[in-house]
This record gives C-alpha cells, sequence and structure tokens, in this order.
C-alpha cells in the first residue's frame, strides 16, 4: 500500500498538519505571546522606551540573564535544576581575578584556569547526582552554600576584603576585556558583546536539541529516565554533560562581570538562580522536565530585559519589579500549561 493509499484509508499519522497545530506544538508560543504583551505595554506607559538607545540597553538587560539561561532550560528539559548557577557565576569571576593577581601571569592565565574549576564544580554537581540518587535541589543547595561561604572566606583570606584587587594594569586585560566585555556603537544604539554570546549559545543550544542525538538524550532522561535508560540512552552522561554545560555558561558570565567592573565583590550572585529558572519556565519549560526549547529561555529572557528595564523608563517605583516578574511567571505558566494541553488535544 502507498502513502497514498494510506491517506485515502484516513491513517491520521501522514495526515499534514496545519499551521495551527504546528504553532500550538511549540514549547515557546506562550512566552512570544507574553513578550509581544509586555512590548505593547510598555511601548504606551514610557515614552522612551521605544528609543534606539532603549532597545540597546533592554537586549544587555536580557543577555546577561539568556547566556545563563540557555543552559539552565536544557537543564530543566533534562529534568534536573541547579540553584548554584548563581554563586558559580562570582566563583569563576573570582578564581580568574585572584590567580591572575596573586600568581602576577597573564589574565589570560586566570581566565583559563577558571574555566577549569568551573566545568569542575558543574561535573561534581552531576556526579554527585547521578552516584546519590538525591534530588537535585538538594544536591545544587548543598553546593550553593558552599561556594557563597567559599566565595567570602576564601577572597577575605586572599584579599584581606570582600572584594577582589584591580587587575586592569596586568598583560592580557585587555585582549580578555574584547572578548568578555567589549562594546560597539551602531548609531545611538550601544550593543554589548554578551548580546552575541547569548544568541551563538541560543543557535547552538538549539541544533544540539532539534538535530542531534544528544538532543534525543536530554528530551528522553527529562521525560522519562527510567524508561530512556533501558532504551540505552546515556542518561547519567546526559545529566552530567548538561550540568557542565551549565557551568560553561557560568564560566563566559564570570568573564563579563570580572572584566567589566575590573573587581569582584564576593557576594554577588545570590538569588540570580531563580531568575535564570524563571526566564526558562516563562520560555515554556515544564518544571516537571522532558519539554521546553532553547529559543523559549532567550524570549523568556527578553521578558525580563523589557520588564526590568520597562519599569526604569516608565519612572515606577523599582520596588515593583519582583511583583511584576512574580506575575508574569505564574500567568507565563498558566498560558503555557493551556497551550500543551492544546497542543495534545489537536495532536
Amino acid at each position: 500500500m502507498t502513502g497514498t493509499d494510506v491517506l485515502a484509508a484516513g491513517d491520521e499519522r501522514l495526515a499534514p498538519r496545519s499551521v495551527l497545530r504546528r504553532l500550538l506544538g511549540r514549547p515557546e508560543l506562550g512566552s512570544v505571546v507574553g513578550a509581544a504583551a509586555v512590548f505593547v505595554f510598555f511601548s504606551f506607559v514610557a515614552g522612551s522606551f521605544l528609543h534606539a538607545s532603549s532597545m540597546g540597553t533592554v537586549l544587555y538587560a536580557s543577555s546577561t540573564i539568556g547566556i545563563m539561561a540557555v543552559p539552565v532550560a536544557l537543564l530543566m528539559i533534562g529534568g534536573e535544576f541547579d540553584l548554584s548557577a548563581g554563586v558559580m557565576v562570582t566563583s569563576s569571576a573570582l578564581v580568574s581575578s585572584m590567580f591572575s593577581y596573586q600568581m602576577t601571569a597573564n589574565t589570560w592565565v586566570g581566565v583559563g584556569v577558571s574555566l577549569l574549576v568551573t566545568l569542575g564544580i558543574g561535573a561534581l554537581n552531576g556526579v554527585m547526582l547521578v552516584r546519590t540518587k538525591l534530588p537535585s535541589f538538594i544536591i545544587t543547595l548543598g553546593t550553593f552554600l558552599m561556594l557563597t561561604g567559599l566565595n567570602l572566606g576564601l577572597t577575605k583570606l586572599i584579599s584581606g576584603t570582600v572584594a577582589t584587587k584591580s587587575i586592569s594594569d596586568m598583560e592580557g586585560f585587555t585582549t580578555c576585556r574584547d572578548l568578555f566585555a567589549s562594546h560597539w556603537t551602531i548609531g545611538s544604539v550601544d550593543l554589548q558583546v554578551t548580546i552575541l554570546w547569548w544568541l551563538g549559545l541560543v543557535a547552538v543550544a538549539t541544533w544540539v536539541l532539534l538535530r542531534t542525538r544528544a538532543g534525543n538524550w536530554i528530551f528522553a532522561a527529562g521525560g522519562n529516565a527510567d524508561a530512556a535508560r533501558a532504551v540505552g540512552v546515556p542518561v547519567a552522561r546526559t545529566k552530567v554533560g548538561l550540568y557542565m554545560a551549565v557551568a560553561f555558561a557560568a564560566w563566559i558570565s564570570g568573564q563579563h562581570l570580572l572584566f567589566s567592573f575590573d573587581v569582584v565583590q564576593s557576594g554577588e550572585g545570590v538569588g540570580n538562580e531563580f531568575l535564570y529558572i524563571i526566564a526558562a519556565v516563562i520560555g515554556g519549560c515544564l518544571m516537571t522536565g522532558g519539554y521546553g526549547s532553547a529559543i523559549g529561555s532567550a524570549v523568556g529572557a527578553f521578558i525580563f530585559g523589557m520588564t526590568s528595564k520597562g519599569i526604569v523608563y516608565a519612572q515606577w517605583n523599582p520596588d515593583w519589579f519582583k511583583f511584576f516578574l512574580g506575575a508574569m511567571l505564574l500567568l507565563a505558566t498558566l498560558l503555557n500549561a493551556w497551550v500543551r494541553r492544546r497542543a495534545e488535544a489537536t495532536a
């Protein structure tokens, strides 16, 4: 029987899907609708929101969250969390700064050592998860507390203060800054290099999820780890790799933090892990795993950037920011759940 005969017989599996069905099947649909609503809202209430220079600021705020939201989204699709992601960014910056300063080495040496240490932290999270079988919430909460204490304790022990010493006059600083903290101006728009890092990570993560075997492993591990393991998916290796991906993004963000401001405060980063998770959830990731997209996390980060800067441009009290962020989280979660139900009903 040919494919045409099957269709004539009414086999729905081979029937062409409508555009509406394909759209409803995209996990980022709800976040795109939400982003459009936020954009229109602030376009009306904040006169300067649509200025070209304002868009550069919004994109920068979005990118600082988006760089981390991408691997956090992949980790959530794989069924896990990382509560240490925020302080890991600071740890990465501190290692790079203090190693370069104390060893009087080229700053690129500190950057390389920081990469190895940060990836080691990510691998440790993953290995502890798969070996102990404890929930990722417990594992990474422990890492969060340990890194918070190490960041403060080691910085005070080595530097004598809660901040690192300046490394701006060290060899290699300028080229490191060009890679991690440069910016350029197009017309009246000031664009930061973090925007390129962000878009690059989104593109790579999307390709991995949709075009590679590893992407299938991530979805399978998050959907049902036992079933995935039974059909040969390397669940343990996949989850360790996802934690190392979060660590790699933390290294990028940490180097940006260091080479943007020259010094690092050891107490920074606490609480940012929730912003990364919120961006991923707003972007369509389910808390239960197995569903989501990298593009959705980018849209979620963009909503964060528009909201954080839109409140400023509207000249509202910034104390209301967390209220709007919480409201968006709830609304996006409800919208994403509705979209998924519609997608399953029309599948």
